[in-house]
């Protein structure tokens, strides 16, 4: 490397703050399919035209919009994707515009150790928590029936998505095999959204949904099998391995834990995507974090979960899957 590319890297952080602000103020949809003059565009956005024309103009020379005789239009690629109009758009980089303020405060979560920021779910605002299911829905919903046809469901029948969200695996798992019934459990103000995808997706008799706090309420029992997606790096070892015994418990005997997330080498430098985010989770939680294979396997084994394999999926999940002796 460069000290030229190491300079453009530590000015990254520019264009990211182009592309969010442009997300936030809503420009690639106010253009839509038209061409517009800046004069027009900072009307609807109620914006300052001169600060606009210069925000508009970097997002041209990024080729995210073009401009043909004073007037803008957006590029194949914005329309496509960033126009929230279009089937296609990129629904959660919305939740990306809250995570620059929780990245703002990298420094400070290094020297303290943890987040200076809340860690309670239930405190944070709808609007934040809108955000964020609908961006775990958006990347989930193209991978997740491949993702779930990868594992065995025979004589699977009662299945709970611990901490699921929008419902999006369950919607996976009642689909992939017919006498399939799905539990989505979750937080109550995230379960109020659960309960929306769901009936959007016409599936309410065949996914219920439970309220609470997975580290203390009772998640029920008898399931065939417990999905834990994207649930791990959000809480501490000891709060996992506590939650890997709960989940124990709840299954019938030969019943399978399913954990999918980023599972990271022994020495924690990859993959790269589990390295960021494990520094995500520092600025956003107490004591949330990525985790190895070996830390992972340590929590079955402590449970009494045998058979353990790791799968690789086709769209780069990994899998951690065991069985109750």
């Amino acid at each position: 490397m460069t000290p030229q590319e190491f300079r453009e890297l530590t000015y990254g952080f520019e264009t990211s703050r182009v592309i969010l602000t442009s997300i936030e103020l809503n420009i690639f949809s106010v253009i839509g399919n038209n061409e517009k003059t800046c004069e027009e565009i900072s009307k609807e956005l109620l914006t300052n035209e001169r600060a606009t024309n210069r925000l508009l103009s970097v997002l041209c020379s990024m080729d995210l919009l073009v401009k043909k005789e004073g007037k803008f239009s957006n590029a194949d690629f914005s329309l496509k994707y960033l126009d929230n109009n279009s089937p296609e758009f990129m629904s959660g980089l919305i939740h990306t515009i809250n995570l620059w303020d929780s990245w703002n405060t990298l420094t400070d979560a290094v020297r303290k150790g943890e987040s200076i920021r809340t860690n309670i779910y239930e405190d944070r605002k709808e609007d934040w928590i809108r955000n964020l299911i609908e961006a775990m829905h958006y990347r989930a919903k193209k991978k997740a029936p491949s993702d779930i046809l990868s594992l065995d469901l025979t004589n699977v029948t009662n299945v709970l998505d611990l901490g699921g969200g929008s419902g999006v695996y369950s919607m996976a798992f009642v689909k992939a095999k017919e006498d399939i019934k799905a539990t989505v459990f979750d937080l109550p103000n995230v379960i109020t959204l659960t309960k929306q995808y769901i009936q959007k997706a016409n599936l309410s008799d065949k996914i219920s949904t439970m309220e609470g706090n997975y580290l203390t309420d009772s998640i029920g029992k008898k399931y065939d099998l417990i999905l834990l997606s994207a649930i791990i790096h959000s809480n501490s070892f000891d709060e996992n391995k506590k939650l890997i015994k709960k989940c124990t418990a709840a299954l019938n005997p030969k019943g399978q834990i399913v954990l999918q997330d980023f599972v990271m080498s022994e020495d924690r430098t990859s993959p790269m995507h589990g390295a960021f985010f494990a520094l995500n989770m520092l600025v956003n939680t107490k004591g949330g974090d990525t985790y190895t294979e070996s830390e992972i396997k340590s929590w079955f084994t402590d449970s009494g979960i045998s058979n353990i394999i790791r799968k690789e999926t086709a769209h780069g999940v990994t899998q951690i899957i065991g069985r109750k002796s």
